[in-house]
């Protein structure tokens, strides 16, 4: 797996092939769509490093009356 700041640069990189591609053609194009798909893997991968790399707070009680 990347480490943190290679994954960034490679979601960063992978944003602006999506965006370059989709102005010189359409939305809906197969490139398109295949570079949003892998975008859309990437910042999954992100959220779920970020998601190990962020302590969880301990449960806290709720008070009930």
């Amino acid at each position: 797996m990347l480490c943190e700041s290679e994954l960034l640069k490679e979601i960063e990189s992978c944003r602006k092939e999506m965006i370059d591609l989709a102005v010189h053609s359409s939305l809906s194009s197969k490139q398109v769509v295949e570079t949003s798909k892998k975008l859309d893997r990437l910042l999954n991968s992100y959220q779920k490093l970020e998601k190990q790399l962020t302590p969880t707070p301990k449960n806290k009680k709720t008070r009930t009356s």
